[in-house]
């Protein structure tokens, strides 16, 4: 009978590195042969619960790339794991182009896609064709008339609120209606001023009355009242020299957000225990002790959440495994990682 790699999310930092360390010995120590062999194999789910595979779905995930490859495969394809898990290889791309976002959408919806340039664009998801886990997909500039130069950073379903945060990577935030980025708007419209305030780098759907959580690589983060955004926009989060916004999302008092860093490791941090701003603009609290932060969505106790790597892995895990907390952490660890770090997550409702 073969062995099966177990969890070593729980194993101490030494331990885990002697396992690691035996491991590259004895690949070493195989044949080159075999090990095309196995290389070729389809990536083994050790991790899976097969009880709690989804039953058929029009749902996809949506994965794009640094480089503007992207590719869409329905939601029940990837099998729940436990929380700690290695994860599966997703988008077929190359090292020097992770992975960069991830979305869920109807294959009947239509994606919002924003550029590093404030451009907005629309492209309907049955476009794209249905890809198997491991493809590579198509690239957008076939698609899209993008500028040379240009690069999308965010991918949202055409719905989901009453209007768009865009958040530049200086911390700038602009809220675009819905009504604008609707089946009438012009491609390439840009609703964000990146030549003044910097490159995009976030976006998120948000209510009227919705509270928006900015958060940076520093893992430092701000919130306040999407309503205290005025029409121009305006800084929503003071930030030092050499960090950066990696993400924004709506973040109302009753919610909760999942917050994962680059090691793996992540929170689900109860908006309860964090202070709201009474307006934009201020210096961010931490929000996960962290060096480096890589995603931020809103995300509940009956969801669950898909951690892309940028050598490609995903994982899928309950968020109920995540236990939430009110104040500030270090995080659990959701997935195993070696050489590798997280890129970016996604998290989707089970009742979807």
């Amino acid at each position: 009978m073969p062995l099966e790699r177990p969890d070593l999310s729980e194993v101490s930092p030494a331990v885990l590195a002697y396992i690691e360390s035996l491991e590259a010995e004895l690949a070493a120590r195989t044949p080159r042969r075999a090990r095309a062999v196995v290389e070729s194999a389809p990536e083994p789910e050790p991790d899976a619960e097969p009880e709690l595979c989804e039953p058929p779905t029009t749902i996809n995930l949506i994965t794009l790339s640094a480089r503007g490859m992207i590719k869409r495969t329905p939601r029940h394809l990837y099998g729940r794991q436990r929380r700690g898990g290695m994860g599966i290889f997703d988008l077929d791309t190359p090292e020097d182009a992770p992975p960069i976002t991830l979305t869920l959408a109807d294959e009947s919806a239509t994606l919002l896609l924003f550029s590093d340039q404030g451009r907005s664009y629309r492209l309907p998801v049955n476009r794209l064709a249905e890809s198997p886990i491991r493809a590579r997909g198509v690239f957008l500039a076939e698609l899209l008339t993008l500028r040379p130069d240009e690069r999308i950073v965010a991918a949202l379903p055409d719905t989901g609120g009453d209007q768009v945060a865009l958040v530049g990577a200086r911390g700038w935030v602009t809220l675009a209606p819905a009504s604008f980025v609707g089946k009438s708007m012009i491609p390439g419209v840009a609703y964000y001023d990146a030549k003044e305030r910097g490159p995009l780098a976030a976006a998120c759907w948000s209510g009227a009355d919705d509270e928006l959580l900015i958060a940076s690589y520093t893992g430092l983060a701000i919130r306040f009242p999407a309503r205290r955004v005025p029409k121009n926009g305006c800084l929503g989060i003071r930030l030092e020299k050499g960090d950066a916004v990696v993400g924004v999302t709506a973040a109302p008092e009753a919610s909760s957000v999942f917050l994962v860093s680059a090691d793996g490791k992540g929170t689900l941090r109860l908006m309860s225990g964090f202070q709201s701003n009474k307006s934009p603009g201020g210096g961010g609290k931490i929000a996960l002790k962290t060096e480096h932060l890589t995603g931020v969505v809103s995300a509940g106790e009956g969801d669950d959440l898909f951690i892309i790597s940028r050598n490609s892995k995903l994982i899928r895990f309950r968020t109920a495994e995540v236990p939430p907390k009110e104040g500030v952490v270090q995080g659990v660890n959701c997935m195993a990682l070696r050489g590798d770090e997280t890129a970016a997550v996604a998290a989707v409702k089970l009742a979807e």
